[in-house]
This record gives structure tokens, sequence and C-alpha cells, in this order.
């Protein structure tokens, strides 16, 4: 049994058509939390998978792209505006990060 971890992905991409490609490749495998920062919740071989179909997409000569670990019960808060309206609910993260 695989176990489910939550990873968070950012890039900056230099190139505005990659940066396209790169966002929509991302949209297929994490959910946005900002334009290019995604949650990834998934295993191990998902966030290698996602990593290797964005690898193909940058040139790492020009371009960043980074993933995180979150821990399991560590921290998670968010201070500013929040990005939904109070009472809505966002259903595509899962409980335990919410």
């Amino acid at each position: 049994m695989t176990s489910e971890q939550a990873f968070v992905i950012g890039y900056d991409i230099s190139n505005p058509r990659r940066l396209l490609r790169v966002h929509h490749e991302m949209c297929r495998h994490a959910s946005p939390l900002e334009y290019s920062i995604f949650l990834l919740v998934g295993s191990d071989a998902a966030k290698d998978r996602c990593l290797q179909e964005i690898d193909a997409l940058i040139k790492p000569q020009d371009d960043d792209v980074r993933c995180y670990a979150l821990p399991a019960r560590g921290f998670q808060g968010r201070i500013g505006r929040a990005s939904l309206p109070a009472g809505i609910l966002w259903t595509g993260l899962p409980a335990a990060i919410a």
C-alpha cells in the first residue's frame, strides 16, 4: 500500500510559452494554490511522475522548479486575505490540509 503525502511544488519559468506549458502540466497532477504554487497529494511515485513531466518542459539553465514535502502533522496556516469568500470551502483539498 502506498501512503499519500503532501508536497508543495513551485516554479519560476523565464519564458512565457514554457510557463504556460508547465502550468497546464501541473494542473494535471496537482491543485493550484497560486499561479505557480501547487499542492500535490499523492505517493512518492506520483510526485516523481509529475516532476519528470515538468523536467521535459523546462530549460534547467533558465528555469527553477522546487518541491517540498510537507510534514504530516506540521503547522498549516495562512495570513492575509482569504482566497475564497467566508463560508466557502474548496473540497479539492484533503480534509487534513484544508
